[in-house]
């Protein structure tokens, strides 16, 4: 970790606050990430974008989704609902965040129309602003897990250091901590507003475009509700809007893996993000995004060629964690030791074929 942060207790993990400048400081804004040595024609070949995969990957996933909807409708009534719902919410959820997040990077088809409109259509599925997190995620491949430069931290809204989000885990199970972030944004983005925030990431450009999306999601939400009121029934809310809120559970042990439980203010994603290995069905509902190494170290390479670029660079990586359940163990002992100690985190060890991590500028 870097010399300026070690002695701090508390942190200020906003955009707007003072840590930012610190980090600039110290070198690691926009700073020179570590990559692992892989022949560049190689390279080439595996960013290479595709329509086919894409489009077989959604269509397997839509289907999968209907199917899952027909079973949930005609058990409505009875306590299959309970098994039927919690298969259409995971199989709603967890691809629809993943695919999401793959469009905003705008790799998941080669043709752009197409990625366009499915991350518009996932967008609203998970009620997240597209546009919104285009620009926040850009930030976060930048200066990932740099404090007060990653909208996306594990660690915010917390102020201490590598604080332990326990509790917010537990409440986003069902996820009643974002919430709060969600009716919050969007109320302020249907009048015509943004945070403080925003204005630090988002161009101003690109704020009308913002609040047009918000107020065409929430007059289709609420028309959802409106039918259900004339319906005297919560069943179109269960296929539409709140399967985010049943259906969270998976897609929590999935995103805390990610980087939960690493270094911070370092310049070497082997340090900050976590790769483990995973049954196929779990990688096809989170899109290859177990890959998460490769992912933050190569963006521009698509979900479909994660596998390969992970042969490619594991000798110079840490061992993957073996199965989802070691990775969120991993995380979870983490945070749970930063009780004890906020400046704990995990360093996993390097295989004698890999060259030293970077840990900062001169590092």
């Amino acid at each position: 970790m870097a010399a300026h942060r070690s002695k701090n207790i508390y942190r200020d993990y906003s955009l707007t606050g003072p840590e930012c400048d610190l980090a600039k400081e110290a070198g690691l804004v926009d700073g020179s990430w570590y990559t692992c040595p892989i022949p560049r024609q190689r390279l080439k070949e595996l960013m290479k974008r595709r329509n086919g995969p894409a489009i077989r990957q959604t269509l397997i996933w839509f289907v999968s989704l209907i199917a899952a909807g027909f079973l949930a409708y005609y058990s409505w009534g009875t306590w299959w609902v309970i098994p039927a719902f919690l298969l259409y919410g995971t199989l709603f959820t967890v691809p629809a965040v993943a695919c999401w997040h793959e469009c905003s990077h705008g790799t998941v088809f080669k043709t752009p129309w197409m990625n366009e409109a499915l991350y518009q259509i996932t967008s609203f599925m998970i009620m997240a602003s597209a546009t919104n997190f285009r620009w926040s995620h850009v930030r976060h491949h930048t200066n990932t897990a740099i404090v007060g430069c990653d909208r996306e931290s594990p660690q915010r809204p917390a102020r201490l250091v590598a604080p332990p989000m326990l509790v917010n885990l537990a409440l986003n199970l069902f996820p009643l901590k974002n919430i709060q972030f969600v009716f919050r944004r969007y109320f302020q983005h249907c009048i015509g507003k943004v945070n403080e925030e925003e204005k630090v990431y988002v161009p101003s450009s690109e704020h009308r475009k913002m609040f047009l999306e918000t107020r065409i999601s929430l007059l289709i939400y609420l028309t959802v509700v409106g039918v259900c009121v004339y319906s005297k029934s919560l069943l179109p809310a269960m296929f539409i809007g709140l399967p985010i809120f049943y259906g969270a559970f998976l897609n929590v042990f999935l995103i805390t893996s990610q980087h939960h439980g690493l270094r911070e203010d370092v310049l070497d994603h082997r340090l900050n993000t976590r790769t483990f290995y995973t049954n196929p069905i779990i990688r096809f509902l989170y899109w290859n995004m177990n890959y998460h190494i490769e992912h933050h170290m190569f963006p521009m390479v698509p979900f479909h060629a994660l596998p390969a670029l992970h042969e490619e660079i594991k000798a110079d990586c840490p061992e993957p964690n073996r199965g989802l359940p070691s990775a969120f163990k991993e995380s979870i002992s983490a945070m749970i030791e930063q009780l004890k100690d906020p400046l704990h985190s995990v360093t996993r060890p390097l295989p004698i074929t890999a060259r030293p991590y970077k840990y900062g500028i001169n590092k």
